[in-house]
């Protein structure tokens, strides 16, 4: 009986996992994003699927049909898909969408790195759920960092994370009374306030989601391909290029005016759904 209840178990769990699993090996769909400068290629993620299904409707509609990658920043991203670029004027200002908005869909896992596919937003101050834009769209172009680079800017964030935390149990009151049982000779008492006061530190230090860690991919990523490390935990990261990195660095190369729009209009043809 006992073998034939495991067994049922069994079951009904592989059967509870198996839509989960389906949707982990589902296919990524794949873009092509038809432009009078070339082709680029993208995949759109699983795992942000408000992003990919939007942005799968938008193309099936012809909404980025005739719109342009009206922003284009060196070293930084090439940005398009606003509605109000369609026919804009030379000079025109432009960008400014419909102001609807999607909600973030944020993952550690997918970063700023060159080719990286992204949804620009309103900054904090007024939109405080780094909510995205509902159509546009922007490619990751960046810079590459040094192994160093790397280090410093993990430790510029990092140590000053550290510090508050460690002021926050480590306080003078605290640090007064281990003197007092230092001075005292009181080794067990000692011991227990500063073991609770390291366990406490380290705890909140390894839950903190602020703090910055590059795993060895990540650092592969932005040391070899380039990318854009302060926009990470910032903007949904949706998708990105895997053909057309000629195209993305030619369009990235164009002379803009003052408002970073290419004095050539760099212009998306259409958007289609091949896979």
């Amino acid at each position: 009986m006992y073998h034939k209840l495991l067994t049922l178990s069994l079951l009904s769990l592989t059967f509870a996992l198996l839509p989960l699993m389906s949707r982990s090996q589902e296919k990524e769909h794949v873009v092509l994003i038809e432009t009078n400068m070339g082709n680029l290629k993208a995949k759109l993620y699983n795992d942000t699927p408000l992003h990919r299904d939007n942005f799968i409707r938008l193309a099936k509609s012809g909404h980025y049909n005739g719109t342009l990658f009206y922003r284009v920043v060196k070293n930084f991203v090439i940005q398009g898909g606003s509605s109000d670029s369609r026919n804009a004027i030379a000079g025109q200002a432009i960008g400014y969408g419909k102001g609807v908005t999607i909600d973030a869909e944020i993952k550690p896992h997918h970063y700023h790195k060159k080719g990286a596919l992204a949804a620009p937003r309103q900054p904090d101050r007024v939109n405080v759920f780094k909510e995205s834009d509902i159509a546009q769209f922007y490619f990751v172009v960046g810079k590459k960092y040094t192994p160093e680079e790397l280090d410093k800017i993990e430790k510029s964030i990092n140590v000053p994370i550290k510090k508050a935390i460690q002021k926050k149990y480590y306080t003078p009151e605290k640090k007064a009374i281990l003197d007092t049982l230092r001075a005292q000779k009181k080794v067990p008492e000692f011991r227990a306030i500063a073991e609770k006061i390291k366990s406490d530190i380290n705890f909140e230090w390894e839950n903190n989601t602020d703090k910055l860690y590059m795993d060895d991919e990540k650092r592969k990523a932005y040391t070899t391909l380039g990318g854009v490390h302060h926009l990470d935990k910032e903007y949904t990261v949706f998708g990105e290029l895997i053909e057309g990195f000629d195209v993305l660095d030619k369009i990235a190369a164009l002379p803009t005016d003052r408002q970073d729009r290419p004095f050539k209009d760099v212009r998306i043809i259409s958007v289609k759904i091949i896979e």
